[in-house]
């Protein structure tokens, strides 16, 4: 395998939350989920091995309910919640898949939500969030945070906030993916990841390490969201303000208190690609698997087909994690490619 491996020690790791998870934790979320959330194919191709000279298993969440990873963690956090919580209800901020995701869980289990979003969030995102059931409270970017305004609007409706990523449960939860994959096709020598908060990786990376010790856990990130490679290779949390790249689900500021010590003990490097990588690889996966993959869910796959991670001879699993895509603006993308 042509991969280069920064190792880190424990003792460099800066203890900013308590990192401590197991895969008890996740095979506890597997059960909380087991007739709830979809048991996801697991795609292969003959062209993806003769182009990577690996054998290629493409976990596919895009065919997850609400269409991504994250309704495993959401439906995961909102079941622990004790009786009077429920009743009161749940606060969350997020645009894009957590909105969803914690939406339908909370129709499912009869939780109220709320979801504060940017007032220039997609009609698309903020029609799907409301049709399941979710109250939406827009603010404008320029005169508050998200954060601001979630903590503003819990403390006054006393809501409990389920942020998207940097939560136990929601971390159990995600890391449900790697276990279904690991279960379906037993060892694999790497699996590639997207990283955007670090929930999917960190859970995903607790599961790989617990079942399979010699896997090796890469995670990816766009080019121009690169902080949490910044973060792996300094050991120090790095911020980007307003990321620029098409992968929304990669803009988050910076990784969690609770994901980066994660992801520095669990995760063996962190790489990027670049946005004509992405369209290519959503054209790529699009043409020839036949399935629709949102920008941020094919950073995984990018790595690969665009051989910034080789691993000829080996067994590499690859999360797809959502296909919640704008298809008015599928046109505008793939005709940036030559």
């Amino acid at each position: 395998m042509i991969i280069t491996v920064i190792p880190v020690l424990k003792s460099q790791i800066p203890m900013l939350a308590n990192p401590t998870m197991e895969l008890a934790d996740i095979q506890a979320a597997a059960q909380c989920l087991q007739e709830v959330a979809h048991i996801t194919p697991v795609l292969t191709s003959r062209a993806v091995d003769r182009v990577t000279g690996s054998q290629v298993f493409f976990k596919c969440e895009n065919f997850q309910r609400t269409g991504s990873f994250k309704f495993r963690g959401a439906y995961n956090a909102l079941s622990q919640l004790s009786p009077r919580k429920k009743q009161k209800g749940v606060i969350t901020f997020s645009s894009g898949n957590h909105a969803q995701g914690l939406a339908l869980a909370g129709k499912l289990l009869d939780i109220p939500i709320t979801i504060v979003m940017p007032d220039d969030a997609p009609i698309v995102k903020q029609n799907a969030t409301r049709g399941y059931g979710a109250e939406i409270v827009l603010y404008n970017k320029n005169e508050t945070t998200r954060e601001e305004l979630t903590q503003k609007l819990s403390q006054e409706r006393e809501l409990i906030i389920i942020p998207p990523f940097d939560h136990p449960h929601i971390i159990a939860g995600q890391g449900t993916t790697a276990l279904e994959l690991i279960t379906e096709v037993g060892k694999l020598d790497l699996l590639l990841v997207c990283c955007g908060g670090g929930g999917l990786i960190s859970g995903c990376g607790i599961a790989t390490k617990a079942l399979l010790s010699d896997c090796k856990v890469i995670g990816v990130e766009p080019e121009g969201a690169d902080d949490a490679t910044r973060s792996f290779y300094s050991k120090t949390l790095q911020t980007i303000t307003n990321p620029e790249t098409i992968a929304d689900g990669a803009k988050t500021p910076s990784l969690g208190k609770i994901t980066f010590p994660l992801i520095l003990d669990y995760v063996d490097d962190m790489v990027t690609v670049s946005e004509e990588a992405i369209i290519r690889t959503m054209f790529f996966l699009w043409e020839r698997l036949k399935i629709v993959v949102e920008p941020t869910g094919v950073l995984a796959s990018a790595a690969l087909l665009e051989g910034i991670v080789k691993a000829p001879g080996s067994r590499v699993g690859v999360i797809i994690s959502g296909g919640n895509v704008d298809l008015q603006q599928v046109t505008k993308l793939f005709a940036k490619i030559n």
